[in-house]
């Protein structure tokens, strides 16, 4: 039957006559047109019926294995965190030498430090700051410490970080006049110095060297462990001396890959810096008279000298503590350092310049190892 039921299925009436002969005969004695007819409508039938029942069970299996599939539970989306643009970075300091620029500002002596900086986050690649700094120095004026205010702009264009701003350099509690007493100044300041130490001839420094500076920084950050960066300041009255200065540097960081220290959480870099001091001309406070030969006089004021000032260090870090242990230098001479800085600690007749005819010379501006302790927190990581 199954072969008579795919014939009659498939084929045109005049194919019952190519099925063998064995089922010709059997078919055509048994039955007649309306028989076969009837039969092939039946094949039709039962295979539409037999359609049907396998539709009916594929669709009651697929019922079956969904029902058994496992159904995700239904994840309430996290809320979504309100974006606070504010943020406070904050740190104090304890050093064995406050340096400047490879200047001493506190006589080789230990020296303290804090600061505090208001942030405001505009987007993600642009801050705004202000900020405020205190450091202790020993300067030949006595001024009791020196306080940074300072504000500016950070934007960040991909690997590239700016930094633009204005930093004022205050001096409070200075202890000398303001007028011009004679040569270098000797007769406006007071013979007792910081520590009792008495104020080597011609060595003065005005009551207030307070000064400002406008500033540009850029840092390239390369990957993850190395950055690069440049600096440039400018001021219109270096330590309120009448003379412009001008300073550059270049710096770079090598930060040590985490692999190295595991899961202890310390850290350490590697950063160095080279940078030159432009310095233009005193006013008359600082000029010199009476100059021995061959030197000229400069009653009008003294060309400071121009400078370099390196340094190299590294640093180990942990949580929100670094030490910084670090190499500085610079060359200028012990006369013009003497000159630049009115070290009231400077001695001696042999370091004798253009600038220094006098020969005292100062330490203030040579080689020296700082070995520094800070911690440095934000809000936003550390308060939280």
């Amino acid at each position: 039957m199954l072969d008579f039921f795919a014939s009659g299925i498939s084929g045109p009436a005049a194919d019952w006559r190519q099925v063998n002969d064995v089922h010709t005969v059997g078919y055509r004695k048994c039955l007649g047109a309306p028989e076969r007819l009837k039969l092939n409508v039946m094949g039709i039938t039962m295979k539409k019926t037999i359609l049907s029942v396998a539709a009916m069970l594929a669709i009651g299996v697929g019922a079956a294995s969904a029902a058994d599939m496992p159904v995700k539970a239904y994840k309430k989306a996290p809320p979504v965190v309100a974006f606070d643009p504010w943020d406070i970075a904050f740190g104090a300091a304890i050093m064995n030498d406050y340096l400047f620029r490879g200047v001493t500002q506190s006589n080789h002596k230990p020296s303290v430090t804090a600061y505090f900086e208001p942030r405001y986050n505009v987007t993600k690649d642009l801050q705004l700051y202000i900020g405020s700094s205190f450091e202790s120095i020993s300067f030949t004026n006595r001024a009791a410490a020196e306080v940074d205010i300072y504000g500016g702009i950070r934007p960040t264009f991909g690997a590239f970080a700016f930094d633009i701003g204005v930093w004022g350099y205050l001096y409070p509690g200075g202890q000398c006049t303001e007028s011009f007493g004679g040569p270098g100044g000797a007769a406006v300041c007071p013979a007792g110095q910081p520590f009792g130490v008495a104020l080597p001839a011609f060595n003065g420094m005005k009551k207030d060297v307070s000064f400002f500076e406008v500033y540009g920084k850029v840092n390239y950050t390369i990957n993850d462990n190395f950055s690069v960066g440049a600096n440039g300041y400018y001021s219109p009255n270096f330590l309120n001396s009448g003379a412009d200065g001008t300073y550059a540097s270049i710096v770079g960081k090598a930060i040590a890959p985490s692999a190295w220290f595991g899961s202890t959480g310390l850290g350490m870099y590697v950063s160095g810096e080279f940078g030159r001091q432009w310095l233009g001309t005193s006013d008359r406070f600082y000029g010199t008279n009476g100059a021995p030969a061959p030197f000229p006089s400069f009653p009008n004021g003294i060309n400071y000298a121009d400078y370099n000032t390196w340094n190299i260090g590294v640093g180990f870090t942990y949580k929100v503590f670094t030490l910084d242990v670090r190499y500085s230098d610079t060359n200028l001479s012990k006369g013009d350092c003497n000159a630049f800085t009115s070290d009231f600690t400077a001695s001696g007749t042999t370091n004798a310049t253009a600038i220094n005819p006098f020969g005292a010379g100062s330490n203030w501006c040579g080689a020296a190892g700082v070995v520094k302790l800070s911690a440095d927190l934000t809000a936003m990581t550390n308060l939280k």
